[in-house]
């Protein structure tokens, strides 16, 4: 029991007598299948680590254990809080939204506003349109935001709820008290049984894009707009908009949430910052749009491509190359030569990753995260000379293996590369086991793979929960390169002193200077 005079974290609490009798006592219900033998325990752990599991865990198809991605609603509650005075809104049980609320909360160690209408079992059986009706009339008398953005969980999807007919029922009943016919209430289907949060973020912003622009074409502006895509790092999407400063052009980021993860203490807001709703609406009169992630924004930008006939395209700005072509895509757009801002800022990069080269080159890398992300490291750790032996992307999208294995194929150390579409966390254990790798490249959820494997982790990714500040640094950009590099090639240091730290032993290699 906790004392108030004394009051202790987790760490200590659970090696006190009261907690130690607890687990003690639980090993009566723990008795099938031999748990309880430890010989049988180190039995079928070191079984575990052998090729033979190995071929058997790959070949698993009906349970996922340890899956590295989230559901779609995740990825739509962050595209409503990067637009003005956005309420999120599920349409689902609470307790999914209370999911989505503390992983993002957890994440960015910042609140994270997000509503529900509740749906129990009687909405399962008789649908969700009372739940609706009350909830966004709740939602806009409370809260009072300017746009309300509904997406749907597995409950919604399932019985099969029509959100524009519920949301014109809202409105025609509310009578335009809260719910005026005007108030945009835009919506996008996220069933959380396929897909991932990557898929939840396009649905959503195509929804907002699509529903916020209808009837608003007019004339053509030079003016770019930019989609971030699923970016939890908000020192990135800083980053890019410091690039695109940097040339002068008038441009929208369309989903900027920088500020709402970010706000500074003792002036918390419900909605802090995000894209202007008249600059939401005017955006499909830009000349060209630019996503910095092609896989969580293919349907949007099939859309922006064929109807609105914007240029542009697709950027990646991670790593040295792929900040160079978004740097000449701008280019390009603009009309503009590179400034020398950016050009000094690449020189500096350029100079740092010579410094480091002799660290990372021919270290051996197991890495995980989505698509776009795992594109962007991957080239960087290719552009330093270093082996990506394992890349894992449990939400792979059609396309991206294909794309990854030609990305690989650059390396010299190519037929030692390997990719791992659709596979999950527990398959990495496997991999790590059968074919070891210096180092790990992931969230926080690689931590037992961490401890059970030996192999050094160096937290890089989405979620990252045990470690304080990283979101707020960027990973795009010149300035982001840098970040990575310094990360990377620290860690590797780390190790190194780690491996030479025996006095008389492995100590010959005490080198202050590296």
């Amino acid at each position: 029991m906790q004392e108030v005079e004394k009051i202790v974290n987790g760490k200590d609490l659970f090696k006190r007598p009261e907690y130690k009798d607890v687990l003690a006592n639980k090993k009566q219900f723990e008795s099938s299948m031999l748990a309880i033998n430890p010989a049988k325990v180190d039995e079928i752990a070191e079984w575990t680590k052998s090729w033979d599991y190995r071929e058997k865990n790959l070949a698993r198809e009906a349970i996922t254990v340890n899956p590295a991605k989230a559901c779609q609603p995740l990825g739509a509650v962050m595209v409503a809080l990067g637009f003005e005075g956005t309420m999120p809104y599920v349409h689902g049980s609470h307790g999914c939204v209370a999911y989505f609320r503390s992983y993002f909360t957890k994440h960015f160690k910042e609140p994270t506003p997000c509503v529900s209408d509740s749906m129990t079992e009687d909405a399962a059986v008789f649908g969700g349109l009372v739940n609706m009706k009350e909830g966004l009339k709740n939602c806009a008398a409370v809260y009072k935001p300017k746009m309300i953005a509904v997406s749907t969980t597995c409950m919604a999807e399932v019985i099969g709820d029509d959100l524009m007919a519920f949301i014109t029922s809202a409105k025609e009943e509310d009578g335009g008290e809260f719910l005026p016919a005007e108030y945009p209430i835009p919506y996008a289907h996220t069933p959380s049984f396929v897909g991932s949060h990557i898929t939840g973020y396009d649905n959503m912003m195509h929804g907002i894009m699509s529903q916020l622009t209808e009837g608003q074409k007019g004339e053509t502006k030079q003016r770019i707009n930019i989609i971030p895509g699923f970016e939890t790092y908000i020192g990135s999407l800083r980053s890019v908009k410091s690039i695109v400063e940097a040339f002068g052009t008038d441009y929208i980021m369309l989903g900027d949430h920088s500020d709402q993860w970010d706000m500074p203490a003792g002036n918390y807001e419900m909605f802090s910052g995000g894209t202007k709703l008249d600059d939401a609406k005017d955006c499909i009169n830009s000349s060209a749009t630019i996503s910095l992630q092609k896989y969580s924004t293919s349907k949007t930008m099939k859309m922006v491509e064929k109807r609105w006939k914007h240029a542009g395209g697709h950027s990646n700005p991670i790593g040295l190359k792929g900040t160079d072509e978004f740097v000449m895509k701008l280019s390009e757009l603009t009309g503009t030569e590179v400034p020398q801002k950016l050009k000094i800022e690449r020189g500096r990069l350029v100079d740092a990753m010579q410094d480091s080269y002799p660290y990372m080159h021919g270290k051996k890398f197991a890495i995980w995260g989505d698509p776009d992300f795992l594109l962007g490291v991957v080239s960087f750790l290719l552009e330093m000379g270093a082996e990506p032996t394992h890349v894992l992307c449990h939400n792979a999208p059609n396309g991206w293996e294909a794309e990854m294995r030609a990305l690989l194929d650059t390396s010299p150390a190519k037929d030692s590369l390997h990719v791992w579409a659709g596979k999950d966390l527990w398959h990495m254990r496997s991999l790590l086991f059968t074919e070891p790798v210096d180092f790990m490249i992931g969230n926080s959820y690689g931590k037992e793979l961490m401890r059970d494997t030996g192999t050094p982790l160096i937290y890089i990714g989405f979620p990252i929960f045990d470690r304080h500040h990283l979101h707020r640094y960027s990973i795009s950009g010149y300035d982001g390169a840098l970040n990575l590099l310094t990360w990377i090639t620290n860690k590797v240091l780390d190790q190194l002193d780690e491996e030479t730290k025996d006095i008389a032993t492995t100590d010959y290699f005490f080198d202050l200077v590296r």
